[in-house]
């Protein structure tokens, strides 16, 4: 059985979602997909639109064979820690290919792009200092130092002003930096770019456009057609039994609270919390009424927006910069869920893995997975904000049979 590895938050899986599982399969001529899957905080630093309960579901009934969770510490981290965790995960289950969607469509690219930058680290490095000395953000830099060394060569190479191009490249340069045996193959998007609103013309729409629809008012029945159904029960099984998405809007008043408990130097042992930020983080959590003021008031061309988030995210999970950086690979392989088929492959590898299999935490003594299972609990805590039903608890839920 030949497995192709993908690396996903499905916040929540849509019709992209679902081409791309298609085709990943399809293009390396898989028996299995094997999809590492970020927890209850995503990459952006924010909580997912539902729990990574639902949106394992969601997965296995629309083509996915094996559900794996991305650690806290991977999860939330920025690019090239995001990549290369899930990278080694999906090394550890013995895929063959990882899949990734991109805008650039083809490989060829990306393996230069990441060899042209490798080959002038030295130069590429003393860019971005250059950069960023003169007020820019880091991602700006990153990108005025790939735009000149572009000049040195007349190759094809991606456009890193992409969203998913970015990815991309940063788990080819994880699968090189690891010589894993896995390979990279990419997978081209289509329709929708990752930061489009919602088109009625279409039944392909981004994540991000779908989640701006929902919390803009807009009604499940008015984004099903971007949706697979799968998908759409279990966002109306969530809302029926919660009432609403989580979000950092509706998690505000406990975020605040995080924020306000601190002093500034306490608040300076969160990771990305530097430069003054801490005084800032205490004056508007002081004087803004809801997420969106705060993050408003906060903003700087030195900050994006996502790496703000991921800031506030360990602050409101109180997980240190320490604690974030003292692993830098998995230390186990946690399945959330598995098809018939997906549960046979495991069966046929799991004397041969490389990591610990966990399917049930109870037991397990693990500093990676304690993160993980104190940022569910604060997941539960924000949900509680508009729901009086509990979400499913990490020691309390198996893996998903399908």
């Amino acid at each position: 059985m030949q497995a192709v590895g993908i690396v996903v938050e499905y916040n929540p899986f849509h019709n992209g979602h679902l081409h791309h599982v298609n085709e990943a399969k399809r293009t390396t001529n898989s028996d299995i997909a094997v999809a590492v899957m970020s927890g209850q905080f995503l990459q952006r630093g924010e909580p997912a639109l539902v729990d990574k309960w639902h949106r394992t579901k969601m997965a296995l009934a629309s083509g996915v064979d094996v559900v794996i969770e991305l650690p806290y510490i991977f999860s939330t981290a920025q690019a090239t820690d995001f990549a290369s965790g899930a990278v080694q995960l999906l090394e550890a289950m013995q895929c063959t290919t990882l899949a990734f969607g991109s805008e650039q469509g083809s490989i060829t690219p990306f393996l230069n792009t990441y060899h042209l930058i490798e080959s002038n680290r030295t130069l590429y490095n003393s860019i971005i200092k250059e950069t960023i000395q003169q007020g820019k953000s880091y991602p700006q830099a990153l990108f005025t130092a790939y735009e000149q060394l572009k000049q040195l060569s007349p190759d094809a190479y991606i456009d890193l002003g992409q969203p998913n191009n970015i990815l991309g490249f940063h788990y080819v340069e994880a699968i090189e930096k690891n010589q894993t045996v896995m390979r990279p193959a990419t997978i081209q998007r289509i329709a929708a770019g990752y930061h489009d609103a919602i088109d009625t013309d279409s039944e392909i729409a981004s994540a991000t456009g779908i989640r701006q629809a929902l919390f803009s008012g807009k009604s499940l029945k008015q984004v099903t057609q971007y949706l697979p159904e799968p998908s759409i029960d279990q966002l109306v099984h969530w809302q029926e039994n919660h009432g609403r998405f989580a979000s950092w809007h509706s998690f505000w008043p406990l975020l605040q609270y995080a924020i306000l408990r601190h002093t500034p130097q306490q608040l300076k042992q969160y990771a990305d919390v530097s430069e003054g930020l801490e005084n800032s983080l205490i004056k508007y959590a002081r004087t803004s009424s809801d997420f969106e003021e705060f993050m408003n008031a906060l903003k700087s061309k030195r900050y994006t927006w996502t790496r703000l988030q991921r800031m506030l995210t360990h602050i409101y999970t109180g997980i240190t910069k320490e604690q974030l950086h003292a692993y830098s690979s998995p230390t186990y392989i946690r399945i959330l869920g598995m098809t018939a088929a997906g549960q046979q492959y495991i069966s046929k590898i799991k004397k041969s893995l490389s990591l610990p299999l966990i399917s049930r935490v109870a037991a397990v003594n693990d500093p990676i997975l304690a993160i993980d299972l104190h940022a569910t609990q604060m997941y539960q805590l924000g949900i509680q904000q508009f729901s009086n039903k509990k979400i499913d608890e990490d020691y309390k839920t198996p893996p998903i049979r399908y």
